[in-house]
């Protein structure tokens, strides 16, 4: 690892009170950030840090909302409790955050041995729900949170957001992309509820128990903000069991969920509703928005294949996946979802 580990372990004695400090390893899980797992004799946690590589002077940005974020939600959310954040960059060469280390798993392709599969992942689903209701009900404004985000016209400002970084960085003719944006600029629902907004919440951004189907923490943070609750259900459930185009967008996402017997989407939305006291009237906008905004986003990373920059299964399979999830929108436009 390039982490100047006689740096950190001094840091972290100093301000932890922590003793015979060990960088263990890196472990694996998203794309943008490094995490790393540290031993102590009090025990383990994790690190938090951008990539040592990286040209922008603002990849920290992430990491920092993180750990404000998951400060702030502790104890109302099941997040990882957040132990320190350090700006100096003289420790290990960026900002980084330590925060605890949950013994659990990320579950993507496949479930832990101990997992009874249908049942368990019906569990989940129920806690993958009533979690997400619990973010959406924060007391963000008693937390702290009022300045990390801006509810005002959200949907409008992600649509014509992503609009404009596709007109300016076109990588090929994807006119359903223009078609659809247009429909949900004509087609906004009046101003939802304003909430924390993850950004990113499905199965495989959480740690689960691998000794039976619980629901340990929700993790990677890095996006989150005040917003429309509404949008993080929409991504969870366009990525919750069976999908309309087959092979799917993205079919790695949540794929252990595409199984006979799985809980309907329509349930767990009717029970994130109940919970939430949040109507769910516009859930064919919203599944809809879901599907084009991540179309929208990663066909970005197509760019960059197209260009040379990246050669990747993931940048390639985008070729793909970014039609799939469009046709997916469209269909979800009609309330086929």
């Amino acid at each position: 690892m390039s982490i100047d580990s006689p740096r950190l372990q001094a840091w972290i004695a100093q301000e932890l009170q922590r003793s015979d400090v060990r960088l263990v390893k890196e472990l694996s899980g998203g794309n943008s950030n490094v995490t790393c797992l540290i031993d102590t004799a009090e025990g383990s946690m994790v690190l938090r840090t951008p990539p040592g590589d990286t040209i922008s002077p603002k990849a920290h940005r992430g990491v920092a909302r993180e750990a404000r974020v998951m400060g702030a939600l502790h104890g109302h959310v099941k997040v990882p409790q957040v132990l320190a954040w350090c700006e100096d960059t003289k420790i290990i060469g960026r900002p980084f955050a330590l925060v605890e280390h949950i013994d659990g798993t990320s579950i993507t392709e496949t479930l832990p041995e101990s997992y009874d599969g249908v049942t368990a992942i019906n569990k989940l689903g129920l806690q993958l729900t009533d979690q997400l209701a619990a973010i959406a009900l924060a007391p963000w404004q008693e937390l702290g949170l009022g300045d990390i985000g801006r509810p005002e016209n959200f949907l409008r400002r992600q649509i014509e957001r992503w609009l404009e970084v596709r007109r300016k960085s076109p990588s090929r003719e994807l006119p359903a992309l223009e078609q659809i944006g247009a429909w949900l600029l004509e087609n906004l629902p009046p101003d939802g509820p304003t909430g924390v907004v993850h950004g990113d919440y499905h199965l495989d951004n959480t740690l689960c128990s691998t000794s039976g189907p619980e629901l340990l923490a929700v993790i990677d943070w890095e996006m989150a903000t005040i917003g429309d609750p509404l949008t993080d259900l929409g991504l969870f459930l366009m990525f919750w069991g069976p999908r309309r185009v087959n092979p799917p967008g993205f079919a790695h996402v949540q794929a252990v969920t595409r199984i006979d017997g799985i809980s309907d989407r329509r349930l767990l939305a009717q029970r994130w509703s109940d919970t939430t006291g949040v109507a769910i009237d516009n859930l064919n906008y919203y599944l809809c928005f879901a599907f084009w905004r991540l179309a929208a986003i990663v066909e970005g990373a197509y760019g960059l294949y197209l260009d040379g920059k990246v050669d990747t299964p993931y940048a390639r399979g985008l070729e793909y996946d970014v039609p799939a999830l469009l046709e997916e929108a469209q269909l979800a436009a009609g309330g086929d979802w």
